[in-house]
């Protein structure tokens, strides 16, 4: 149950004989920028918006939503999601965005789906897009390498020394 282990032997003195040089942390030369760290944070559910609620207003997330209801604003995402009950009535920018459901407004992001149930009403502004049989859309659709830029909603900027330069009226 309990043993005996050497801290309480008797031993030599400190004095009585040579000791190894203590190893101190500077010694070791860990990496200095290396910073002990929390286990990393698991990725959190996506929102669900469910088909009896009504939203008026913009929603803005970092994470993911998936709209079952009305929204009448815009969204920003990272993963948005619109279920076949699903209407929005605004802008959406997101970079995946899943489209089941109807959309009224621009619709930005770097891969969009148009499933067989999808009803867009607006553009599209994508670096990619898949549009299944059986979808309805009524819009333009532009590809750009940067869709989800906010700089320019008509397209790129027109680059220096480009058109008149400013001469105050007379």
């Amino acid at each position: 149950m309990f043993s005996k282990s050497k801290i309480n032997e008797p031993g030599p003195k400190a004095d009585d004989a040579p000791k190894p040089a203590p190893i101190s942390d500077a010694s070791r030369s860990p990496n200095p920028e290396f910073k002990p760290s929390a286990p990393p944070k698991a990725k959190p559910p996506a929102s669900v918006l469910s088909s009896d609620l009504h939203i008026t207003g913009n929603l803005r997330t970092t994470g993911d939503i998936n709209v079952e209801g009305t929204v009448e604003g815009d969204i920003r995402a990272h993963l948005l999601t619109i279920g076949e009950s699903a209407t929005i009535k605004g802008e959406v920018v997101a970079d995946d965005v899943v489209i089941n459901g109807r959309i009224v407004g621009r619709v930005r992001g770097l891969k969009v789906r148009l499933t067989a149930t999808a009803r867009v009403e607006g553009d599209i502004i994508h670096k990619t897009i898949a549009i299944e049989s059986g979808a309805h859309f009524e819009g333009s659709v532009q590809r750009q390498d940067d869709p989800l830029s906010t700089r320019g909603k008509t397209g790129a900027p027109k680059p220096a020394g480009a058109g008149t330069p400013d001469v105050p009226a007379s």
